[in-house]
């Protein structure tokens, strides 16, 4: 969460405009019985939320039709994992995803806008994995000329942990992060730089709509991801939907508005209902940013755009949903 835009001058959203856990659990329950097995925590730092394990044992308890549990996982910047690890096994989270763009300190609090030191995060993982929430990932969003000489230092720390890392390509999410496209690293040189180093062998993917293209180390010490979502989109193949903390159901990460859903929760509709509107909105989604920014137009045209002009078949919305607001 960008300072700037975060401050203590920002007008934080009243408290009875949040979801309630209540809210939140009743809306996953419905996504859970359409057929959702995985549910994510994420946003700006869901770690912040206060009570948040109450949460987390009311969504684990959720079961699919067919009685299984569902894949409850937590996407953070590790700042405050060290301590609060344990506690959100109990609760009954899964597994965790830390986010963790550099090992150099100094790189790492510039990139993040952080107070904290780059070591926090780190023992936050180790309590992780103590704590048995795993299989750990670690998401490390590479910027060309910014971080990307942190790709192998940070390929040969995690190798043979356990972990996975994921690499992933810099995207243009909400307007406040300053993207350009001569700041995005092909994951195909990251996999050639890591490769260079450790050789590498593909693995097939076996489930429908992963993210992450996968790589063995051939010598056994594990394995990294892929994240090409500039280079190589996969809209066609999402099965993601996000619902914000003021209860709008989100269908695309770059998407600039949301569905309302909090009205509908409070109207005293029943769940048949809050079922179709979920349905509904899905069914009737169009998004494809990706793909279309992937047709060789940029759709953010800066000055660094090489030729200086730029012949548009997309417009972007002017105003994106913040990554910060909804998450990854």
């Amino acid at each position: 969460m960008p300072r700037e835009a975060f401050g203590p001058d920002h007008p934080f959203l009243p408290h009875k405009q949040l979801l309630s856990f209540e809210e939140i659990t009743r809306t996953a329950r419905q996504f859970v019985q359409l057929g959702v097995t995985k549910l994510r925590l994420t946003g700006g730092e869901p770690l912040l939320r206060k009570g948040l394990e109450s949460l987390i044992e009311q969504l684990a308890e959720l079961r699919t039709p067919d009685g299984r549990a569902v894949d409850l996982t937590l996407t953070t910047n590790g700042a405050i994992l060290a301590r609060k690890a344990h506690a959100l096994k109990q609760a009954g989270l899964r597994r965790v995803t830390v986010s963790l763009d550099a090992l150099d300190n100094d790189l790492f609090q510039r990139m993040s806008d952080a107070d904290w030191h780059v070591k926090d995060v780190l023992a936050g993982i180790d309590a992780a994995q103590r704590a048995g929430l795993g299989p750990i990932k670690v998401n490390m969003v590479v910027q060309r000329g910014v971080n990307d000489q942190q790709i192998v230092p940070m390929a040969r720390h995690f190798r043979g942990s356990g972990i996975e890392l994921r690499f992933i390509e810099f995207m243009d999410v909400g307007t406040t992060n300053g993207w350009s496209m001569t700041h995005v690293l092909p994951s195909a040189d990251v996999l050639a730089r890591i490769a260079a180093e450790f050789p590498l062998r593909a693995r097939q993917a076996t489930v429908p709509g992963v993210t992450a293209q996968e790589w063995d180390y051939e010598d056994g010490q594990g394995s990294i991801g892929l994240i090409s979502s500039v280079t190589q989109a996969f809209c066609g193949d999402c099965t993601r939907m996000r619902l914000s903390t003021d209860g709008k159901l989100y269908t695309c990460l770059f998407a600039s508005q949301g569905t309302d859903l909090r009205e509908l929760l409070r109207s005293g509709a029943d769940d048949a209902a809050i079922s179709q509107m979920i349905q509904q909105v899905w069914q009737q989604r169009t998004d494809r940013y990706s793909q279309l920014r992937g047709q060789g137009v940029d759709t953010n045209p800066s000055a660094d755009t090489p030729s200086g002009k730029i012949i548009p078949i997309v417009a972007a919305p002017a105003r994106r949903i913040e990554m910060s607001y909804i998450g990854g």
